[in-house]
């Protein structure tokens, strides 16, 4: 069920059909290193978080992004690194591209040419259809929609309810799309602000039980005050600073480890970052303030194994 109106999707939920028995957290992840990193002019179109003027230092994006690495499996949980290739200067974010459930393999609809051509990495596909013997759902295989699956659809994993904000990186087609590839029970769609590009910067759901959230993203303002209603005490508001900063690309990738950039760790007010530890997350604040200049920062590397 996709709904579109705040106050249709409070009466969904009070319903009480939503059941929390779907994992909350991913058993492992994989992201793609840079390879000769720089910034991507077709992305920057519409991604407002990123200056084409500003000098990159590849060797720093890969420095940065191999700690990211090491600081993820320190916790336990399992890492698996593609490279990532020259022509495709987008793809250290493959969250934004490929995307799992338990046994599928999603393949998003991707709106810039570069991003269409990530998406048909055979080396990807085939360690998750011939390795890992998952289903493949290709939702760019006939350009019927675009979909940008992580980065547009911001999702509660344990309760199967997705939170999906509509820019250029995601149609209507494509909100229908990842409802059913992700086999959702409810999906909330609305509205983001013309500054931005995907929901998953502006809002994150941690572990399915706490809730980080910029209200001054959306244009109706009712939609941040439902969503965040279904949080019920594990609510962070942001500021549109924090936003900025990547404060809300944030990702929990087990019941209490909490990854933040370093960049969006120093952003947050100190009595926020004291709530969070407060609700019993363990944070690690990676440097990422390179890889930050292609206008994505630490959740968008991330791809999630479910």
């Amino acid at each position: 069920m996709i709904v579109t109106r705040p106050e249709e999707f409070r009466e969904r939920l009070a319903e009480g059909w939503l059941n929390a028995d779907c994992p909350s957290v991913p058993r492992a992840v994989f992201l793609v290193e840079p390879a000769d990193f720089r910034l991507s002019r077709q992305a920057a179109r519409d991604n407002r978080y990123m200056d084409l003027t500003v000098g990159v230092s590849p060797s720093l994006a890969l420095a940065q992004h191999r700690r990211l690495t090491e600081e993820i499996a320190a916790c336990g949980v399992p890492v698996i690194r593609f490279p990532g290739r020259e022509d495709n200067p987008d793809d250290l974010f493959p969250n934004n591209v490929f995307a799992t459930i338990p046994g599928r393999f999603i393949v998003g609809a991707m709106l810039n040419p570069e991003r269409k051509r990530e998406a048909r990495r055979d080396d990807i596909r085939a360690f998750f259809a011939d390795l890992m013997e998952y289903e493949t759902v290709d939702l760019g295989a006939d350009d019927g929609c675009v979909a940008e699956l992580t980065g547009a659809l911001v999702m509660d994993r344990s309760r199967r309810l997705g939170f999906c904000g509509m820019t250029r990186r995601v149609d209507e087609a494509g909100c229908r799309a990842m409802h059913e590839a992700f086999e959702l029970a409810l999906t909330f769609r609305f509205d983001l602000k013309p500054a931005e590009y995907h929901t998953n910067v502006v809002m994150s759901v941690l572990a399915s039980r706490a809730l980080v959230i910029c209200p001054d993203a959306f244009v109706d303002r009712a939609v941040p005050d439902a969503i965040a209603e279904s949080f019920p005490g594990h609510v962070l508001e942001i500021t549109q600073e924090e936003k900025t900063a990547f404060a809300g690309n944030c990702l929990a990738l087990t019941s209490e480890d909490l990854f933040f950039s370093a960049t969006a760790w120093r952003a947050l007010a100190p009595e926020k970052r004291e709530r969070l530890q407060a609700w019993g997350f363990r944070v690690h604040a990676v440097e990422l303030d390179e890889i930050e200049k292609a206008g994505g920062s630490l959740r968008c590397c991330i791809a999630e194994i479910f």
